[in-house]
């Protein structure tokens, strides 16, 4: 991949319906634009592209492609990302017309998953970023698309022969994929006999859940007096982290644990793969749903944890709503906020400042009763 002083220089490209408005597609790239951050890439180039359907070959048809093989050769980039989740044929298709050109091209999983990938810390973390790229990428792993594996069986000259080799490619596929599920569900069966230890000793568990970057883990260590690395960016905990909280008002101890952050478009592949993480999530008896008060789009990713929950069938655990970083609202906005979300009953804290922690260790109490 062309960089320059060790950064992966980038295009991205975000294909849109008709009827998108302006400030919603402005969000889009502006989260996919942080992504790319993340990862430690430098945004060259921002694309917007209006399209009632995708190119059914490169998703963005010939004439996008041919710009941004131009502007690839200009700028001297290496890598493309499109903020949708592609076919692996469009994938395919778009990574030959670039090839001459040198530029890697990502879908907008492939992009979370090389971000996953440069910051998982645990063995278990690994392992489900594997599973995920398994089922994500499936051929493309090897650097090769369908496409080319007819061409590699034309090549040898019969028709079985080429099936064969496809047949070869699942079966290792497979096979991989059954040896990393064999490892994570050592994980999990460790994981499960943590559980019930808790529930011999009578532990209360909580677990912390919200949209990426809206503050978890320094609320984890806020309440739990952990030192866990937190950072103003997107994913910076991918591993589970669980630290013990006194509620003086039970005289007992409370374990909360920290789990990844949620993004919109997050698809099934990767909720089941990171499964045995987020089992902290589904055995807890409390959750805590923190947001960024004063985040403009936090209607929108307050609506995507709770679609996450759903698909995890957990919406109906005990849930406090905790709006985060108060310290940045303005005069007035915590008023706001409570009025603008009062069927939520939410929680104004500062996890940075402590300010509202009390309040919050009461609601924790009141429902833990």
């Amino acid at each position: 991949m062309k960089t320059l002083a060790g950064t992966p220089r980038a295009i991205l490209v975000d294909l849109i319906r008709p009827q998108t408005k302006k400030h919603e597609a402005i969000e889009r790239m502006e989260e996919l634009e942080e992504l790319m951050r993340t990862y430690g890439g430098l945004v060259v180039v921002k694309k917007l592209q209006r399209r009632n359907h995708p190119d059914n070959r490169t998703y963005i048809g010939k004439g996008k492609v041919e710009e941004l093989k131009t502007l690839a050769r200009e700028l001297n980039t290496s890598v493309l990302v499109l903020n949708n989740i592609l076919k692996p044929g469009q994938i395919y298709n778009l990574s030959e017309a670039l090839k001459d050109e040198k530029v890697t091209v990502w879908d907008r999983v492939d992009l979370i998953l090389s971000i996953f990938a440069k910051h998982a810390q645990s063995q278990e973390a690994k392992l489900q970023i594997e599973l995920a790229r398994i089922r994500h990428m499936g051929p493309r792993i090897f650097g090769l698309g369908g496409e080319e594996l007819a061409r590699q069986a034309g090549g040898i000259g019969t028709r079985g022969i080429g099936e064969t080799n496809t047949e070869i490619m699942k079966r290792h596929l497979r096979e991989r994929e059954r040896r990393v599920r064999e490892r994570l569900e050592r994980t999990q069966k460790m994981r499960a006999e943590q559980r019930k230890n808790r529930q011999r000793n009578g532990f209360k568990t909580a677990a912390i859940v919200g949209y990426t970057n809206t503050g978890k883990t320094t609320l984890l260590n806020a309440l739990t007096g952990r030192k866990e690395y937190a950072a103003n960016k997107l994913f910076a905990t991918l591993d589970t982290r669980t630290g013990k909280l006194y509620l003086p008002g039970k005289n007992a101890s409370l374990l909360v644990s920290d789990t990844i952050g949620f993004i919109r478009d997050l698809p099934p592949e990767l909720i089941e793969a990171f499964a045995s993480t987020l089992s902290e999530t589904v055995h807890a008896d409390v959750l805590l749903h923190v947001v960024d008060a004063g985040n403009p789009r936090r209607d929108e990713q307050i609506g995507v944890v709770e679609a996450v929950l759903r698909k995890l069938e957990i919406e109906n655990k005990p849930i406090i709503h905790v709006f985060n970083k108060a310290d940045r609202l303005k005069k007035g906005e915590a008023e706001h906020v409570k009025e603008a979300f009062a069927e939520r009953r939410p929680v104004i804290v500062s996890a940075l400042t402590n300010d509202g922690m009390d309040i919050l260790i009461e609601r924790l109490e009141h429902v833990l009763s």
